[in-house]
Parts: C-alpha cells; sequence; structure tokens
C-alpha cells in the first residue's frame, strides 16, 4: 500500500488523525477499533498472520501511523520516511485472497481492494502484498506489494 505513500526527508508530519477505540476499525472487521487494529498499532499485541497485519497497515494509513507502518515494514525495502496525503481517506477494505500467512507460516501474501477519496474523486487500488517473518521475535512485515489495476 504505497501507491499513496511518497518517501520524505523533511518537515515532520501532523499528528495521526484520531481513530476512537470504542469506534469502527477502519480495517472492516466489525470489531471495534480498541480490541481489532488499535492493539496493534499501541504495541500491545503482534499481527499473528499476514492478513492481521495487512489490516492493520490499512487501518494505520487511514489513521495515517506513519511510526506504525515504518515499524511493520521489512527494513530491506523500508523507506526511511513517509509523506502520507492528509487529503486522502481511505473508505473501505477488501481482502480478496491470501496464501500462507498463518501462525505456521514463514511467508505470506494478501492480496486487497482499498477504496478512497481525495478531492471530490474516489477509486480503489488494488495489491497483491507479499509478508515475512522478522528474523528474531518472528513479527509479520510488509515486504513489498505490486499494485494492479
Amino acid at each position: 500500500m504505497s501507491r499513496r505513500a511518497r518517501t520524505r526527508s523533511a518537515a515532520p508530519r501532523p499528528a495521526a488523525v484520531a481513530v476512537r477505540p470504542a469506534g469502527p476499525c477502519p480495517c472492516g472487521t466489525g470489531r471495534t477499533y480498541g480490541e481489532c487494529c488499535g492493539r496493534f498499532h499501541a504495541g500491545s499485541a503482534e499481527a499473528a498472520t499476514a492478513e492481521q497485519l495487512m489490516r492493520s497497515r490499512y487501518a494505520a494509513f487511514a489513521a495515517r501511523d506513519a511510526a506504525y507502518l515504518l515499524r511493520t515494514w521489512h527494513p530491506r525495502t523500508r523507506p526511511a520516511a513517509l509523506d502520507l496525503d492528509d487529503g486522502m481517506r481511505w473508505t473501505g477494505l477488501e481482502i480478496t485472497g491470501t496464501s500462507e500467512g498463518s501462525a505456521f507460516h514463514a511467508t505470506g501474501t494478501v492480496s486487497f481492494r482499498a477504496h478512497w477519496s481525495a478531492g471530490g474523486e474516489s477509486g480503489v487500488m488494488a495489491e497483491h502484498s507479499r509478508f515475512t517473518r522478522a528474523e528474531g521475535n518472528g513479527a509479520w512485515l510488509y515486504v513489498d506489494g505490486d499494485v494492479r489495476d
């Protein structure tokens, strides 16, 4: 999910958009943000599957939580910083496929469609994302993805 995130080198970012713990999670599971992706963003839990990490990263884009996005990006492909578009609103996530990525795998893929709106326009970004486990602690990390039309 890097098409709408550009690398940057200067000015600090504004604070992330507030997502209420009791409100719906942006990732679309139907659970509250606090019991879903909020716990991953806060660092009190780790995603158990590649799909959970994908959902939590989508929620982080929705909340403009660049620190979480960078923390969950593989060091080999991670940019130095992110420039998230303040006008971009992520409006829905559809998981269209997964491969491996469970607690019993070292790698996994997740295909998704992320709906967005910005400046009076709306669209969909589709990506086939690759994930791997971190050496040492085994946490899931986003490696890269192929944006699809």
